[in-house]
């Protein structure tokens, strides 16, 4: 059966923290129904200082999706690792694989965003170093050992659940992020992990490295929104795609790549594109894919738009993927 992935970014441009705070709860509420309705993953992601609001904090995000499910992985592709403190990281991940029972994929970037580092002060052209040291930190701390950390004897408590360690994968498609030996690197899948839950993170881990963050973009999943009458969404609601898909270009330059590729800057172009597709039930599961994005959320779309794209999807798609 394919993956099925409800993605939140919860981008809202120029909402106020009440509207933003109403975007946040349907989130949640929108991540248990799909939980209830067998959808496998909910994506979350992260960049900081953006106009429109995008989500800076997804492992609190994560957190609040578990505290709120009981089965459904939570996908973070790409953590930007470099803007972590690796102690604090570990610690993080370890209490929400803990807390979830093993269901949090993480997935372990560099970004592409200059002004994301400036903003913490942090170098950008030492990012490639300062992922290679986070992932050996990550990886070590995780055995609950002492070791030692930037000259000093440390020891991390407590375990986390997974065995060996969290789900862990490693992306990027800028060249720093890809020195011998570090884009490449496999998932290391859980041998203990909530019930049910290993069969998913296995999907979720071959969604993500075959189909994520080390390859062209062009060859991403599509993002999907379902409606009954595709061309009066568009016309209704294609703006919202088309800010993120120019959001995302305004973030691209010679060096780095963004999460998602598009030349549109009409919403005509947009939908001949392909990159997002909004379709019916029916023409969803004809699409054949081996992973479904549902993107309800999308560049600010309404909430009760996202809604209905959502019902659709989980009473009509889903139960006919099996």
């Amino acid at each position: 059966m394919p993956v099925t992935v409800v993605r939140c970014n919860l981008v809202a441009p120029g909402a106020a923290p009440a509207a933003l705070s109403a975007r946040y709860r349907a989130a949640l509420e929108m991540a248990a129904y799909a939980d209830e309705h067998g959808i496998t993953t909910v994506q979350t992601e992260e960049h900081h200082g953006a106009r429109n609001n995008w989500l800076p904090s997804p492992f609190a995000f994560a957190g609040a999706v578990f505290g709120a499910t009981r089965r459904i992985a939570v996908t973070v592709p790409a953590m930007i690792g470099p803007l972590h403190d690796p102690l604090r990281l570990a610690e993080e991940i370890a209490v929400l694989d803990l807390l979830s029972g093993g269901r949090l994929v993480t997935v372990a970037g560099i970004g592409y965003r200059p002004e994301e580092y400036a903003l913490f002060g942090v170098d950008w052209h030492r990012r490639g170093r300062l992922q290679d040291e986070l992932l050996q930190t990550l990886l070590t701390a995780w055995t609950g050992e002492e070791f030692t950390y930037r000259g000093r004897r440390v020891r991390l408590t407590p375990r986390p659940y997974t065995d060996p360690h969290p789900l862990l994968l490693v992306g990027g498609s800028s060249r720093p992020s890809r020195p011998p030996g570090r884009a490449a690197r496999p998932a290391v899948l859980p041998e203990r992990a909530s019930a049910g839950a290993g069969d998913v993170l296995q999907g979720e881990a071959d969604r993500v490295r075959h189909r994520g963050l080390d390859h062209d973009a062009g060859g991403r999943d599509p993002l999907l929104h379902v409606a009954e009458d595709p061309d009066r969404a568009w016309a209704r609601y294609g703006e919202h795609f088309l800010h993120e898909a120019r959001t995302y270009a305004s973030w691209e330059s010679d060096e780095v790549r963004s999460a998602v590729r598009s030349a549109a800057t009409t919403v005509a172009e947009l939908r001949a594109e392909g990159v997002y597709r909004i379709l019916t039930p029916e023409q969803c599961v004809a699409q054949g894919l081996d992973s479904l994005v549902l993107h309800p959320l999308a560049g600010g779309m309404p909430v009760e738009e996202g809604w209905r794209s959502l019902r659709l999807f989980a009473e009509r798609v889903v139960p006919a993927l099996g």
